[in-house]
């Protein structure tokens, strides 16, 4: 296995890490595709903002309310550089929930004659892999407009159908809505085959990207979408901080999703206009430290770098899966090699229920994600009630590997008698 960064090192900058479970049981850390844990410089950044600049950003002209809105304001700088955008492109929300719904509850408050409108008769497409962030909004946009929501299939080895591409994404077509990566396969998306049918009927391609932008680099300069949503606590970041990148143009013409303090131009009793974006969508006093402390995770994966990232990742997910077919009675759910694969593995072990599997796991420290992933279409899809997955970071390394693979023949043999 290639050394493409001290991962020892990265270990120690996490304290988390030096924990113990369940006894004297090392905790291995497999679940980032859930959250990712915090380095020492993110938790730093965070509580020096709060004991030390901690004042409302955009508001007042004392010191402490200068330097709180710069820190924001250099969080944002720091988000645009790190996908390629401009900075009055990204919008601060809480999660990439927030970022998502916002463009859908935009569309649906958007005037009629307005090219954001939905109505009826208009199309909204999917994928059978969409984690619920970004099936729901969409959902409840075709249910309050009388769109059609349609979708596209899943092939049995985890990749999306593109087959009837063409007659999905028609003319009527207004929006696509896309993961990148899926959180549950692992499988990584062809988003520039699938932004020619989309710009081919003008319609809006709304990428979630919360798999993949915190495992390899994502430019937004060479992705030909609209709109892309990420959340930072799977990045090492802080809860309560999420993204949302949009095309200038595009923002600054859509109507707001939240209203109230400082997303206002003018205020009247009878009415009111509204600032640019990103201001326009970001009503509130904003999170200014969880912003300040997704900055410092930025630096961090900076430092070590993304490409570093993702060839240490690609490795262990290779010998994961490599490993894990060679159990009798696993079943690998999604794409088993790595073309087009990022770091998550899905399995399910046959007369042993994933949740019983995971609490296994967890009582020899190994901390994996069971259940169905906010994901329920896709796993009657592939005729299953739950998976157990495990997904890698930085900070793993082949011990981990190692660990899963013995937990999961020793609860093997524990439930299935061998």
């Amino acid at each position: 296995m290639v050394n493409y960064f001290d991962v020892s090192a990265v270990q120690a900058d996490f304290p988390i890490l030096g924990r113990q479970i369940r006894g004297n049981n090392r905790l291995v850390y497999l679940d980032s595709g859930a959250t990712s844990q915090k380095p020492n410089s993110v938790l730093d950044a965070e509580r020096d903002f709060y004991t030390q600049h901690n004042a409302a950003a955009h508001r007042g002209a004392h010191q402490l309310a200068e330097e709180a809105t710069e820190l924001f304001e250099s969080a944002r700088e720091r988000v645009a550089a790190f996908i390629g955008s401009k900075v009055d492109e990204v919008v601060f929300t809480k999660s990439a929930t927030e970022s998502i719904n916002l463009v859908a509850y935009s569309f649906g408050n958007a005037e009629q004659g307005s090219r954001f409108h939905i109505e009826a008769g208009d199309r909204i497409v999917v994928s059978e892999m969409e984690h619920h962030a970004n099936l729901i909004p969409w959902q409840e946009l075709a249910r309050r407009t009388g769109a059609e929501l349609v979708w596209l299939s899943v092939s049995d080895d985890g990749r999306l159908d593109l087959t009837n591409a063409e007659s999905i994404i028609n003319s009527k077509t207004k929006v696509v809505a896309l993961t990148h990566q899926s959180n549950v396969l692992g499988t990584i998306n062809p988003v520039n085959e699938i932004s020619k049918f989309a710009r081919r009927v003008g319609a809006f391609f709304v990428l979630d990207a919360c798999q993949s932008v915190p495992h390899y680099a994502v430019n937004v300069k060479e992705l030909d979408v609209d709109f892309i949503a990420f959340s930072g606590h799977k990045m090492l970041g802080p809860t309560g901080v999420g993204v949302l990148w949009g095309r200038q143009e595009l923002l600054d013409e859509m109507p707001p999703f939240l209203t109230g303090g400082s997303m206002i131009e003018t205020v009247t009793m009878q009415s009111a206009t509204y600032l640019p974006a990103p201001k326009r969508f970001e009503a509130g006093v904003p999170n200014m430290a969880q912003a300040v402390g997704l900055g410092a995770a930025i630096d961090y994966l900076n430092r070590i770098g993304l490409e570093k990232i993702h060839q240490h990742e690609v490795q262990l997910t290779k010998a994961c899966l490599e490993r894990l077919s060679q159990i009798p009675q696993l079943k690998i759910v999604g794409p088993s090699d790595m073309e087009l694969r990022g770091g998550v593995v899905s399995f399910t072990l046959d007369g042993v229920h994933p949740h019983d599997l995971g609490q296994a796991l967890d009582q020899y420290g190994i901390a994996v994600r069971t259940g169905h992933h906010c994901a329920w279409p896709l796993m009657k899809r592939f005729k299953v009630v739950a998976t157990t997955r495990a997904s890698f970071y930085l900070y793993n390394d082949l011990a981990d590997v190692d660990a899963l693979v013995s937990g999961v023949e020793r609860a093997r043999d524990y439930f299935l008698g061998r």
